[in-house]
């Protein structure tokens, strides 16, 4: 039983349509003892392991129907697992962590640029100009998935932000 001085665990919230790294977040999970929402619309059967830790949730069928509920349960140290960019966005104001299924860590630093790359694509799209799709779901993407999740996992279990990867070292001030 826990009380209000006890943290909570974090949770895993799967955008799961069309998550190609289910079987990869239940490993993770089940190694952590980790509760796994699976949101879906129901309208593509997707199979479960029996666990108590997997809870399947099924939405109305309509846009961004699993999105929304999502956005209206996830909590400050959570995990969604999404490619969705605007969802990401929604994780990330509630105070969670998003990650994409290749990888890909969704932060505040990067998720306007995201955004506004999603945006331009868009736009494209409707005067006519081709663009391409994203990239298929390779090894080498399953493998960076699979390091980031752990990583992100043993961050939100600590209840600390992972350390964002810094490129370059501000020079110290000289007086």
């Amino acid at each position: 039983m826990t009380d209000a001085t006890t943290p909570q665990r974090p949770e895993i919230w799967i955008d799961a349509d069309a998550c190609p790294v289910r079987e990869e977040v239940f490993r993770v999970a089940g190694r952590h003892a980790l509760v796994v929402h699976v949101v879906s619309n129901g309208a593509r059967g997707i199979r479960l392991p029996e666990a108590d830790w997997i809870r399947r949730v099924i939405v109305p069928e309509g846009p961004d129907a699993a999105d929304d509920w999502i956005a209206a349960h996830i909590q400050p140290q959570d995990l969604c697992i999404t490619a969705d960019i605007p969802l990401a966005a929604r994780c990330l104001e509630q105070g969670a962590r998003a990650l994409a299924p290749n990888g890909r860590l969704w932060t505040t630093d990067n998720i306007g640029s995201a955004l506004a790359g999603r945006e331009v694509a868009r736009h494209l799209r409707e005067i006519g100009a081709s663009t391409r799709g994203p990239a298929a779901m390779g090894n080498a993407d399953r493998s960076r998935f699979l390091s980031a999740l752990e990583n992100e996992a043993q961050a939100a279990i600590r209840g600390a932000s992972a350390a964002p990867l810094r490129l370059w070292r501000p020079l110290p001030d000289e007086d």
